[in-house]
């Protein structure tokens, strides 16, 4: 219990140094499918190699709005009679004219613990920054900013930064929980012209342009409720996320059927109302999430679309068919 508090201690008092500063993470309506996007700590939960792949157009209507993607893999292992996991992460994101691409790697220790699984782990990575200068477009009638405004790149700019994440998971037979920080560091990254610097005229030669990451901290949880007598069964889900600045929650509820078909509803605080549906059949999954804003966004978009895909792989993990084989001798 000392370790386990000390692990989430640690986390939460990295965070908490951070300075005022926007999230800078995606948001998924199925966050339950990718939980190691959030949290480092989720990796390994079955003795499957899991890959899954998600796309979402935000806010369609309304003219470079968020798109986002995503690709995540992990895995666990055994070392020393110990228990593992790795994955890796890969998201991207363009809103405007700014783009952000981040590649993780993660690793997680696992120790049984109250009937359960904790783990915790460690996540690596970059984080890298692009800003398309060259099509600023400011009209001459602007009150606000000039054609001559040293703080604007005026051509294609980009850098990247170390990146520093951690987590801590709890898995149990019929529910899950985590809590996470991303962006420990809070990296800075420093914004160079695309053609080195050497190309650079004017004020994009002079000025030192910089994006800084803000720290999030995450709370996950959710649970598989089997409905007595039916082949349905409930999964609860939720998700909070704070910079200390700004903090918001969603709550997904979703039915499951013959472990095959789900459909469900959600609710971001403030921002969206969303309906799921999904499947999952041999190891495959699909699912495609429509989200409606409640915010005055909805004068301007008609919501939010969003698919996710996966593949599950079974590992055996086990020594009992170590150096097993079959063999056909003809003689």
């Amino acid at each position: 219990m000392r370790r386990i508090s000390l692990i989430i201690t640690a986390i939460l008092a990295l965070a908490s140094t951070l300075t005022a500063s926007a999230q800078t993470d995606p948001q998924f309506s199925q966050y339950y499918e990718v939980p190691t996007f959030y949290n480092p700590a989720a990796v390994g939960r079955t003795d499957f190699l899991s890959i899954h792949g998600g796309a979402r157009m935000q806010w369609v209507g309304i003219k470079h709005a968020p798109k986002s993607f995503l690709i995540s893999a992990d895995m666990p292992f055994k070392f020393l009679n110990k228990r593992f996991a790795v994955g890796v992460v890969m998201g991207q994101e363009s809103i405007g004219l700014y783009n952000t691409l981040t590649l993780d790697a993660q690793i997680g220790y696992k120790f049984k613990k109250w009937g359960g699984e904790f783990t915790a782990a460690i996540q690596l990575g970059m984080y890298d920054q692009a800003f398309k200068g060259s099509e600023v477009f400011i009209p001459d009638d602007d009150d606000f900013h000039q054609g001559t405004d040293d703080g604007i790149p005026t051509q294609d700019v980009h850098g990247t930064a170390f990146d520093l994440g951690a987590g801590v998971w709890y898995e149990h037979k019929h529910w899950w929980a985590g809590i996470s920080a991303t962006h420990i560091t809070s990296p800075t990254v420093t914004l160079n012209s695309d053609g080195g610097g050497g190309g650079s005229s004017g004020s994009d030669a002079q000025n030192i342009y910089s994006f800084k990451a803000g720290r999030v901290i995450y709370f996950m949880a959710g649970g598989n409720i089997p409905i007595k007598n039916t082949l349905f069964e409930m999964i609860p889900s939720v998700l909070v996320k704070s910079d200390f600045n700004f903090t918001t929650a969603e709550i997904t509820a979703r039915a499951r059927y013959k472990k095959f078909l789900s459909f469900g509803v959600g609710y971001r605080w403030n921002d969206a109302v969303s309906a799921t549906l999904a499947a999952e059949f041999k190891n495959f999954y699909v699912g495609y999430t429509y989200d409606y804003p409640v915010s005055s966004i909805a004068k301007a978009s008609s919501g939010s679309h969003e698919i996710m895909v996966g593949y599950r792989m079974k590992l055996n993990l086990g020594d009992k068919n170590r150096n097993r084989h079959k063999s056909i001798r003809l003689m």
